[in-house]
């Protein structure tokens, strides 16, 4: 990922700027939500889109106890950047690095019998303990053992392996599937099987350190779902999981990335004027058109041609046309910004702008994806990187 400190804003095509102030900020809100757990900062994906090294140190400096990531790859880099302290991954695939994650000092998650197979052979040739974690699947048919006997047998097979001394179960896991819309009655189902997953476990010798199923949504919503530790993704970058469980101001959360860039070129056009592919959009009078130098190859989506919002002037535009590789447009309706002049796509919608949830609303699609999805051709422009007080 492209990182800037410094580089001045008039001098980059375009820049997504995260504040380390908000996310800190952002961690502290979450704690207190659930006070009696641990938080996990998830920080797979490069944070969302955000950075992952840079925004996995401001959560542990504001308190967060764990790290959490969905590939090994991504929990390794974050030891190689030198992030200590307790750190899981959960993404695994057979003849993945297992004995690299084991020397590292991850916490591994084991779905499966293969799973837990692999790492006890690498604990065995690294000559070192595993610590893993078994998750279970409690209803999002995803990764996760399912109950019964699977999680009977594979319970039965960590034990035998931390008798052995080979691992040490540190944690019992599942996750929810619909803990975005409230009231739906898959997550009272899902947390009561947990709860008989979790006995089970239990009744037969585990130990866990951490047992945890709470995402973002339940951490804001269900605080009987806390147990000792809550993983928060989204909302720890300022975004609420889904409009139903309610905005970030409504949790104390402030988005934590704009996503800017500079106009190219303005230009005066007539009326009849097509713009961009397929000329969706043609002018319907003489105006102005701004050209924006940000398109889907970083991270723009398409799909939000004719209907993407952007701040230029003090003013919402809409993306007029189609949304190219490198590039969109929008109509300035006769205004004549210089060339250089700030267009805003989305940020904490302090000034106006646009946030990354109205981005999504216009894409059709979520606003974790907005924030993910912005390119390595973007730089990451930190701002508030030291910690006051």
């Amino acid at each position: 990922m492209s990182e800037t400190a410094a580089a001045p804003a008039a001098s980059l095509r375009a820049r997504a700027e995260i504040d380390l102030v908000a996310l800190r900020a952002n961690v502290r809100a979450l704690r207190a939500l659930a006070p009696g757990a641990q938080l996990m900062a998830v920080v797979k994906s490069e944070a969302y889109g955000h950075g992952a090294v840079a925004c996995a140190r401001a959560a542990v400096e504001a308190g967060a106890g764990w790290l959490g990531t969905a590939t090994p790859e991504e929990a390794l880099a974050l030891r190689a950047a030198g992030l200590r302290g307790r750190l899981m991954c959960w993404l695994w695939t057979p003849g993945g690095p297992w004995r690299e994650a084991v020397e590292a000092d991850i916490d591994v998650s084991v779905s499966d019998m293969w799973a837990l197979e692999e790492v006890t052979a690498a604990a065995r040739a690294a000559g070192l303990v595993a610590r893993v974690q078994l998750k279970g699947d409690t209803g999002l048919g995803r990764n996760g053992c399912q109950p019964g006997a699977d999680w009977a047998e594979l319970v039965g097979a960590a034990v035998e392996a931390e008798r052995a001394g080979l691992v040490r179960v540190t944690g019992l896991w599942s996750h929810f599937a619909c803990a975005d819309e409230p009231g739906h009655p898959s997550v009272d189902a899902q947390l009561a099987l947990f709860r008989e997953m979790l006995a089970y476990a239990e009744q037969r010798g585990v130990r866990p350190e951490v047992r945890h199923i709470a995402n973002s949504p339940a951490t804001l919503t269900r605080p009987d779902t806390h147990f000792d530790l809550v993983r928060t993704g989204i909302a720890l970058y300022g975004i609420s999981p889904s409009p139903e469980v309610g905005t970030p101001a409504d949790f104390g959360l402030r988005p934590v990335m704009t996503l800017a860039a500079n106009i190219a070129l303005v230009k005066h056009v007539p009326g009849g004027h097509g713009v961009s592919y397929g000329h969706k959009y043609v002018t319907p009078g003489e105006t102005t058109l701004g050209l924006v130098p940000v398109g889907y190859a970083d991270g723009i989506p398409r799909h939000a041609s004719g209907t993407g919002p952007v701040l230029v002037g003090g003013k919402w535009r809409t993306v007029a046309g189609r949304v190219a590789m490198d590039q969109f447009v929008v109509d300035l309706g006769g205004d004549e910004p210089e060339a250089g002049a700030e267009a805003i796509l989305f940020g904490p919608g302090d000034r106006g702008e646009p946030t990354a949830e109205d981005w999504a609303q216009a894409a059709g699609t979520i606003a974790y994806e907005i924030v993910t999805r912005i390119g390595t051709r973007v730089p990451r422009v930190y701002v508030n990187e030291e910690q006051s007080g």
